[in-house]
């Protein structure tokens, strides 16, 4: 295979249509939208979901449930991926996105207790849960919440 012989695949290219060019190209006059009409007008048509005043499909629905615009999102760390830090070592938020545990922080980062953690490491993050707060002090490390 050489560059001079490279071609798109078959039907992939396709040539864009030129509207209102004379009635010879088939697509003269109206441009392809017929007569007259709320299509055939500049600006024409209707909003997206509009069902032609039928009651809409969005309004049809029952509203379900609550969203609470107070909530927060944490970003979750287990404390068996704080095994790869070195003992006596700092753990935040910095250090978790440098070694990749933490990619959007959210509104803060939460450790849970899933694994063991056999390093002592000075833990500082938004949450801990219970357990895994008991499993960083039973290793001989601290827990700080910021």
């Amino acid at each position: 295979m050489k560059l001079h012989n490279l071609q798109p695949a078959e039907g992939s290219r396709q040539a864009r249509k030129r509207v209102g060019r004379g009635h010879g190209s088939g697509l003269g006059k109206t441009s392809g939208r017929g007569s007259k009409g709320q299509w055939a007008r500049a600006g024409g048509g209707v909003r997206p979901g509009f069902e032609g005043g039928q009651m809409p499909l969005y309004r049809r629905l029952p509203k379900r449930g609550f969203n609470n615009k107070w909530k927060t999102f944490f970003a979750l760390v287990n404390v068996r991926d704080l095994d790869i830090f070195p003992a006596g070592s700092v753990v935040e938020l910095s250090t978790l996105q440098a070694a990749g545990l933490v990619k959007n922080p959210l509104d803060g980062v939460k450790i849970l207790g899933t694994g063991e953690v056999t390093k002592a490491l000075t833990v500082r993050a938004n949450a801990f849960s219970k357990s895994a707060a008991e499993k960083i002090s039973a290793a001989g490390g601290q827990t700080e919440v910021i």
